[in-house]
Order: structure tokens, then sequence, then C-alpha cells
């Protein structure tokens, strides 16, 4: 097990360090904006599951050949079935760092998660005072706002799409069309749970560049998606002017009322530039083998570290 703790270790830089890198620089991920979202999901989850493993193979190395039999002697010794002179000190603590780790993370996932549900729940509150319900548009409300605004807010059967009087003087029919289209995108697909799990990831490590990496780059291919579905009904010409009107509105609203739907999800200026950017030059989608080649990838990213922790003697 000694080999397969490094081994782990070292993919687990690899995964936190030049891999985000490169594929945050990378032009192809908006010509396939899904398959890039696989690929970030897999790189995330590979990573966080090499990090922990490497920790707790290594620590486990005295006790067994490998992880089943390492955890079960682990086990006896928690329990004073045996002793744990074994264990020298890089041990325990390498097996003391996995768990706190693990523990960090699934805290910060569920301390994440109820700081946007309360944020969601006050939001909607709010809303419910400062809103009136948009004729003939069920799950819409409207803002007295002169500003264009337009986003949405998650909730299962109570969510909502948020538009402003602004924006809605602004918009030709079609136009608003396509921004309710691009809205109702993320609720349906529920991009909002891909924000909730790449916030708490960088939460729980603001320090690794993958996840900074991660969430800007999500943030702006789900916009992406999002733009993809809105395609399906609108022309090119209508989504670009609605994106850009849209976009010219949280720039002028005052810092306190600019809202993000819900503290999960925020079109900034560099994700608008980049969707305007795919639009007035685009360019042919990804090819359909590259495309199966890196969801392949992204399957073994996440099958390596699977196989060397649960296959007994893989690397020894």
């Amino acid at each position: 097990m000694f080999w397969t703790s490094w081994f782990l270790a070292v993919f687990a830089v690899i995964l936190a360090w030049p891999v985000p890198l490169i594929l945050a620089r990378a032009r192809w991920t908006a010509r396939s904006p899904f398959t890039a979202m696989v690929l970030w999901q897999a790189i995330a989850l590979a990573g966080g599951l090499s990090m922990i493993g490497a920790m707790l193979v290594f620590g486990l190395v005295p006790l067994g050949g490998n992880l089943i039999s390492g955890l079960k002697s682990l086990l006896g010794i928690m329990l004073g079935r045996s002793s744990g002179a074994q264990l020298e000190f890089w041990h325990a603590f390498a097996l003391s760092a996995a768990a706190l780790l693990f523990a960090h993370l699934v805290f910060t996932l569920l301390l994440t998660s109820a700081r946007i549900r309360k944020q969601r729940r006050r939001h909607r509150e709010m809303l419910e005072l400062l809103s009136s319900p948009a004729t003939g548009r069920p799950g819409t409300v409207v803002i007295n706002h002169d500003v264009p605004v337009a986003y949405c807010l998650p909730g299962g059967s109570r969510s909502i799409t948020v538009l402003s009087d602004g924006l809605m003087n602004l918009l030709e029919p079609d136009e608003l069309r396509a921004v309710l289209i691009h809205e109702n995108a993320h609720l349906t697909q529920h991009h909002h749970l891909l924000l909730w799990a790449f916030a708490g990831w960088r939460s729980a490590l603001p320090w690794l560049p993958t996840s900074r990496l991660a969430q800007r780059s999500v943030n702006a291919l789900i916009e992406m998606l999002a733009d993809d579905v809105a395609l399906r009904t609108v022309d090119r010409a209508t989504l670009i002017k609605a994106i850009a009107l849209v976009a010219s509105g949280p720039a002028r609203l005052p810092a306190s009322e600019l809202v993000d739907g819900g503290g999960d999800r925020i079109d900034t200026p560099e994700t608008t530039s980049a969707r305007l950017g795919r639009l007035l030059n685009p360019a042919p989608a990804l090819p359909g083998p590259v495309r199966t080649l890196v969801l392949a990838g992204s399957v073994l990213l996440l099958a390596v570290p699977t196989a060397l922790l649960t296959v007994p003697g893989l690397l020894g």
C-alpha cells in the first residue's frame, strides 16, 4: 500500500494544480459546455478522493496489505481489541489528517447548503413583499425597478423567475422570451446543485487553485448551457441583444441591491463577455469522437483512485 499512497498523492497534486490551470484556459470548453462540465466534476471528485485516499492508505500501511484489511485492523484498535503499537507517529498523523479533511469537506458542504437555503428563504420573503405575479406567466414575478434585472430563485415546486419592470419595458417580446427560456433552463437542469457543490468545495479549500478556477468556470458553463437551450427557440441575434441589455442592469444597481438569486449564482462581466464572444463568433461544436474521448477520460479520472483504493494489491 506504500506505493499506492504515493501514487494517489502525486495524482492529487496533478489534479489540484496543472490540470485545472490548463482546463480553465482551454478554448474548446465553450464548444461543448456539457462535456467540460462533466470533466470539471470528475477532476473535483477524483482530486478529493485521491487527496483523502493518499493519507488514509499511508496511515494504514502498518495495519494490512490492502485498504479493507487495514481498516479492519484500525477498527480493532479503536475498539480496544488489539494494540496500536505498530502505528508510528506519521501513520497516526496521516490517519487523523484524512479523517479531519473528510469531516471538514462534509461539514463545509452542509454549512454552505444551510447558508444558501437561508439566503433563498430571506430572498423569497422579500420578493413576497416587493413583487407581483407576472400576468400570463406562471412562476414569474415582477419587481418595481427601472434597471433591467432577470434571475431565477430555485426552490423545487416553489421555484420562480424574477423580472424587473425596467427589463420588461426595455426588451422586445422575442428578447423577453429568450430571457425567460434561459432562466427556466437553469431551473429545469438544476444548475443550482452544481453551484452549491463547487461553492462548498471552494469554501472548504479556498487555497486550492482547483476550487477557485472550477467555480468560476462552472458558473460560465451553466450560462452557456442555458444559452444553448434558448437558441433552440429564438435566433442568435435576439439572444445576443437580450444578454447585452440584461447585462447593462446589475452594473448600475447599488451594491446593496445587487442580488444573485439565492447566494449561489452571479453573472459576472467576465461570464457575460465569454457568452457574447461565443455567440458573436460561433465555433463548430466539438466533434462527437472528441466529446466521447473527453467523457471517457472523465470516467477514467474517477476510476483510477477508486480502483487503487478498492482493488487489493493493485500497486502494492
